[in-house]
This record gives structure tokens, C-alpha cells and sequence, in this order.
């Protein structure tokens, strides 16, 4: 038994999984892919104890509509999965975006394309940032780097998920899900959400409600997607989360997100106390994407080198940001092979000689 404030060794599955009990989910639903079986095992284990639902679908396909009906009622709910298998949900990610329905979607990416392994990747931030499903619209998305942020985001994620009543991505890899370190379990930090005028929780002494997708008229339709932007608008005013390091001065900046982003911070400080002036610009909410606060970053800076475990995705988003501030570059590696803070530092090495 953890006790609350108390520092323990986690692995970054199990954080989260702990998290989500703690931020007071009610119903889980999934179906098992590595590398986040734990969450699912874990949840297995400690939701019926606490009179919770835990359910494991036939299908993932089965397991996002579950998550559907069941945060439609108001429910904390999520489901969790990876990669491959967060594709096979996207037509009811997309239901879920559509009806603004509060509901948490852990990814833990693993490598592909298609099956590919077991290895951590980031080569899911098209998938999730982007959005895989039909139409338009978005899913907020967090991304942590440690086994702490695994609790803090997952805390924010459902704490955002009914503010917004939206849909929240937490985005982590395998690398975060399977490691352990230290980290603290506290209470969850936010006030609850009134969802009583819009759940479907049944309608005796009340008029019935509707919740659905389907306009059958150009104009609803057209209503309802401009409704769900001004939504949007809100959240890129008020949810933008990043984080930097040896910014100010620095000549070459560094963008990373997640698990690549702490691996970089060991090879910015050994270049810090080489001379090099180098910083770090971490995205931490993927979308909405901090792109003024990266664009002014940027300013007055020689380079900024985008670093990601794939073959080039955020690096978009990136130079949509910087907007001609700086030259943009890009190092990334497909997923087989995880970066050392050595390689990026190498990289730094040569960028930095670049310069002169």
C-alpha cells in the first residue's frame, strides 16, 4: 500500500494505472497489446475491489464505442493502448471528438508501421496529433517524459477531458511505460466537474437528451463543427504547457517531446559545461502546440535542431512555428534503436561546428 506523498520506485505503467484510480475512473475498457499491458492488469486486479468496471473487450474496436457509451453518461472512463491498435479505434475516436464527450485515451507507442514491435517509438504523433479518424476535428494531447509526469498528466488528462468535454490523449512510449524510477503518488489536485446538465444518466423528471453526430442538414452539420472549433479556440488560449532550458542565450535549440526530450536534456547540459551555448524547447501539450511561444524562442537563435524517435514528424509543426526565425533541422532515427544522450550530443558536436 502507497501512502499518499510517500516517494516509491514505479514503473511508468503502473503510475499511471494508480493515477487513473486516483483521479477517480470508474470504467476501464480495453484489450491487451504490449507494451501498456500493465495498465490493463493492473486495473484488472484493483477496479472490482473498489466496486469499479473493468472490462476486457473483445476488440479494440469494441473497447473505444464501451468508452463511448460509458463517458456519455458522465463517467470518468478510458481505455488504453498502442499504436497498431489505436488505429483500429479511430472511426470512434472520431464519434468521441464529435460529441463532446469527456473521455482519456492512453498510447503507448510502440515501433511500426504496421505490426512492427515491441520497441519504444515516437512515431504515433501523426496518428494522435493530427488526428487518425474522418473529419474535422482535434484531440488535445499531453506528453510526458517521466514516470512522475505519467501521474501529473494523467491527473490533467481527466481533469481536461471534462473541463473541455473532450477528448485527451495521454502519449507516451514504451520506454516510459516499462522503466521505473522514483516518483510521488499524491491526491488528485483538481476540483470535480458538474456534468449534470448535458450526461445521459436518465431522464425520469427531466425532458429526454441526445447526444450524437449525424446532421442531416448542410447547415447543422456546418453549426456543429464551427461550435466544436470555438471550443478548440478555448483550449489554445488556456491549455498550451511547454517547457525550456538554457533558452535565452542559447545559439542552437534543441525540440524534443517526451522520452527523447529528457535524453536530450543530459546532452544539453554536457554541452552547456563544453561552452556550447545550447538550449532545449520542449512541447509538453502536443496540440494545442505552442507554436507563438516556440516562434519567439526561436528568435535570435542560429538553428533549431528537432530530435524525434521516427523519421520526421513534429519537425512539421516545428517549422510552422518558427516561421523563417531560425534554420530548422532534423535528426531522427526510425525505432529499432533508442538514442543515448551520446549520439545527440554528437549531433550538437556537429551542428554547433556548423556554425562557425
Amino acid at each position: 500500500m502507497i501512502k499518499t506523498g510517500e516517494k516509491v520506485l514505479l514503473k511508468g505503467n503502473h503510475a499511471l494505472a494508480k493515477a487513473a484510480l486516483n483521479a477517480g475512473c470508474k470504467c476501464y475498457f480495453g484489450y491487451p497489446i504490449t507494451p501498456q499491458n500493465e495498465i490493463g492488469e493492473y486495473l484488472s486486479v484493483e477496479m472490482p475491489k473498489m466496486g469499479r468496471s473493468f472490462l476486457q473487450a473483445e476488440s479494440e474496436v469494441a473497447a473505444i464505442n464501451m468508452l463511448l457509451g460509458a463517458a456519455a453518461t458522465g463517467t470518468r472512463a478510458m481505455t488504453s493502448s498502442s499504436s497498431l491498435a489505436i488505429a483500429l479505434m479511430q472511426e470512434g475516436i472520431s464519434y468521441i471528438a464529435a460529441d463532446n464527450i469527456p473521455a482519456v485515451v492512453i498510447s503507448v507507442m510502440r515501433a511500426g508501421p504496421a505490426l512492427g514491435y515491441i520497441f519504444p517509438s515516437q512515431g504515433d504523433y501523426f496518428q494522435t496529433v493530427k488526428g487518425g479518424g474522418n473529419g474535422d476535428y482535434k484531440t488535445l494531447t499531453l506528453a510526458p517524459s517521466t514516470v512522475q509526469e505519467m501521474i501529473d498528466y494523467t491527473y490533467k488528462a481527466f481533469h481536461l477531458a471534462h473541463k473541455y468535454r473532450t477528448i485527451v490523449f495521454l502519449l507516451a512510449d514504451g520506454m516510459l511505460g516499462q522503466m521505473m524510477e522514483p516518483a510521488v503518488l499524491y491526491d488528485y489536485p483538481y476540483e470535480d466537474i458538474d456534468n449534470s446538465d448535458w450526461a445521459l444518466d436518465g431522464a425520469k423528471g427531466r425532458p429526454g437528451r441526445w447526444i450524437g453526430s449525424i446532421h442531416r442538414t448542410e447547415t447543422a452539420l456546418e453549426q456543429k463543427t464551427l461550435a466544436l472549433f470555438e471550443k478548440y479556440d478555448k483550449i489554445k488560449q488556456n491549455e498550451i504547457e511547454y517547457e525550456t532550458m538554457f533558452a535565452d542565450d542559447a545559439e542552437l535549440l534543441i525540440t524534443a517531446f517526451g522520452s527523447v526530450a529528457r535524453i536530450a536534456k543530459a546532452a544539453v547540459k554536457r554541452a552547456r559545461e563544453a561552452g556550447m551555448k545550447v538550449g532545449l524547447f520542449r512541447p509538453i501539450s502536443l496540440w494545442p502546440f505552442p507554436t507563438q511561444e516556440l516562434n519567439e524562442c526561436a528568435k535570435g537563435k542560429k538553428v533549431v535542431l528537432d530530435i524525434e524517435m521516427n523519421m520526421g514528424q513534429m519537425v512539421e509543426d516545428v517549422k510552422i512555428a518558427v516561421n523563417g526565425e531560425s534554420k530548422v533541422e532534423f535528426f531522427g532515427r526510425p525505432a529499432g534503436y533508442y538514442f543515448t544522450p551520446e549520439e545527440i550530443y554528437t549531433q550538437i558536436e556537429k551542428t554547433m561546428e556548423g556554425l562557425k
